[in-house]
Formats: C-alpha cells, sequence, structure tokens
C-alpha cells in the first residue's frame, strides 16, 4: 500500500476543499487522496484509533500508522511547507481538547460549508495521487 494517504469524506465540500489545498501545498507530491469508500480504505479501517470512523474524521495513513480527527490533520500540515507547516506545534495541546474543536467544525461541516449531490471527483492534475 501507498504511503501518506489522506482519507476523507467526497460528499464533504469542507474536505474536498481540504484535499484540494493538500494537493495545491505537497510540493513534493508526497501525498495520496481516497474516499472512505475506497478500497484503500478498507484494508486499513480496522486499524484506525479510537475503533468505527465516522465520515466526520479525516484519517491520515503514514509509515504504517494511522491518525485521525486533528492528529490526522496536524500531521498532514506537519508534512507541508511553510506557511502551513506552522500548525504542526499545534499538535502539544492535548488531544481531548484538539479534537473538542475538530468534532464542533465536523458535526457543522455539512451546514457550515455544503454537501455535494455526488462523489468528489479530482481534476486532470490530482488523478494521478487519487487512489478513488
Amino acid at each position: 500500500m501507498k504511503q501518506n494517504i489522506v482519507f476523507f469524506d467526497d460528499i464533504c465540500v469542507l474536505c474536498s476543499w481540504a484535499v484540494r489545498f493538500i494537493f495545491k501545498h505537497d510540493t513534493d507530491k508526497k501525498f495520496y487522496f481516497a474516499s472512505f469508500q475506497s478500497d484503500a480504505f478498507t484494508q486499513i479501517k480496522h486499524k484506525v484509533p479510537g475503533g468505527e470512523v465516522f465520515p466526520s474524521s479525516v484519517v491520515y495513513y503514514s509509515r504504517g500508522k494511522i491518525y485521525n480527527r486533528s492528529t490526522a490533520a496536524l500531521r498532514i500540515a506537519g508534512q507541508l511547507r511553510f506557511p502551513v507547516s506552522i500548525f504542526f506545534p499545534l499538535i502539544i495541546i492535548p488531544r481531548f481538547i484538539r479534537d473538542w474543536v475538530y468534532d464542533i467544525v465536523a458535526k457543522n461541516r455539512y451546514r457550515w460549508f455544503g454537501k455535494r449531490e455526488s462523489c468528489y471527483l479530482p481534476d486532470a492534475d490530482m488523478k494521478v495521487r487519487y487512489l478513488g
């Protein structure tokens, strides 16, 4: 399996925007992307911390480890170049606080940002790193 895979909710407008943001700022081209409905996610979902994964969580697979929620978001930011990488030190904030904030946004993301009627489709440039 490839490394540095960002799994996301592909009908969420905020999540799709975040994927495009990561893709744009990933100048080293180290990230791959896949939806929660993909075969790639089926292979690793039983290893996700905290058990069951809900579409309100981002999941990040890197070097055989799996991260979710705020930890995933911050680890992804830490792999991007400056200025995005400046958010990584927020990882020192206790996880229960980070996840509390993350969960507020996650639970309201459809209401605040919208929801797609169909699955996210990557553009031609991104298809090379999109795993489905």
